[in-house]
């Protein structure tokens, strides 16, 4: 690493007298409205702020650069660090950050709430179960790069985590994900769940997590072609598997052990209705949860069922989307639920240019 860094140090320096550094400054909300309906007890109804974030970042040289995001808790009712990471990109093969981000981990987890393509992202025991900070997110330092390999392009990303914050054991987390796009590269580290038509994507990857021989896996796929006139056709799915180690929405602490999958398609309709499109989508999945700790936590399934009726005014930064939403237990103790409502997502971000150094 200190080879790599000392011959880093020259490019580096070599930009100070003429690169121009800049700043980036957003934010976005995520506001629904729910109706929810157990199969035992009250309907509820509900107003919620589910996320509220601000983003700023910049480039110092041209190839050092700082993110800090922060995030709403509506646990805490607090503003929470989100992201806050030095990131060194030498070349599209090297690149290293440090600080709190997205361990390397499934798509879902890399996408986040804001470029997921259904509205209720993380509630069906199977996307993002990986031991978190906040939102994912951990301390720790990795690397990443894009390699062509043929017509193909190849993500690899490796990196250590810290335990203590995470989940409390010391030992570090070590993460690792390969994804392969074998059609349209998907540039950055972190990624979208659709691109609404602006690529043509065949992208299959694999994640893992570990700390003291507990795993956390999971196998990720997504297909997306567009459609003429702008619409577009888009396929995911995702396999996960929790040995002992996991954490965030998918896992349930009360068992050893979990494993599911599930299937999503959807539809953005190339015609324009007013200011935007309608986009179609459905999505099913199963997840097992076993070895449960004590008598008190009998193994049991959930299937999730959604549908989303969503209105894509433009992209991941206005969008309106309705949701129906059915959970099933096959446990006497988890109840039966359904909920449904809609959600408004708007975003907005501007580069300034802060003049040559």
């Amino acid at each position: 690493m200190a080879v790599l860094l000392i011959l880093a140090a020259s490019p580096l320096r070599a930009q100070t007298d003429t690169f121009e550094p800049t700043l980036t400054v957003g934010g976005g909300i995520q506001t629904s409205y729910q109706h929810t309906e157990p199969d035992v007890g009250s309907d509820v109804d509900n107003f919620s702020l589910n996320h509220a974030r601000l983003y700023f970042g910049g480039d110092i040289t041209k190839y050092i650069s700082v993110m800090f995001n922060t995030d709403y808790s509506s646990s805490t009712d607090n503003m929470q660090i989100l992201d806050a990471v030095g990131q060194f990109h030498i070349s599209p093969k090297f690149n290293i950050w440090f600080g709190r981000f997205l361990p390397p981990s499934d798509r879902a987890n890399l996408h986040g709430p804001f470029y997921s393509n259904e509205w209720y992202v993380y509630n069906d025991g199977i996307e993002d179960g990986y031991q978190a900070v906040y939102q994912g997110r951990d301390n720790g330092a990795a690397y990443w790069g894009d390699y062509k390999v043929g017509k193909a392009t190849v993500k690899v990303s490796l990196g250590a985590f810290d335990g203590s914050s995470a989940d409390g054991n010391t030992s570090l987390i070590w993460a690792s994900r390969v994804q392969i796009d074998f059609w349209d590269p998907e540039n950055g580290y972190y990624q979208n769940a659709t691109y609404y038509g602006d690529k043509n994507l065949l992208a299959i990857g694999g994640a893992n997590q570990v700390q003291d021989g507990k795993t956390a896996t999971t196998f990720d796929f997504l297909m997306e072609r567009k459609v003429p006139t702008g619409g577009a056709f888009t396929i995911e799915s995702e396999y996960s598997r929790y040995n002992g180690f996991g954490g965030d929405a998918a896992y349930n602490s009360n068992f050893n052990k979990s494993q599911g999958a599930f299937g999503l398609a959807s539809f953005l309709i190339p015609k324009e209705v007013g200011i935007g499109k309608f986009e179609l989508l459905g999505k099913y999945a199963i997840a097992q949860f076993t070895h449960g700790f004590g008598k008190g936590n009998p193994s049991y399934r959930q299937n999730t069922t959604e549908v989303d009726f969503d209105y894509v005014i433009k992209q991941f930064d206005a969008r309106v989307m309705s949701f129906y939403r059915d959970e099933r237990f096959n446990d006497a103790v988890t109840k039966n639920n359904w909920e449904a409502g809609v959600g408004l997502q708007l975003q907005f971000s501007k580069t300034f240019g802060l003049g040559s150094h």
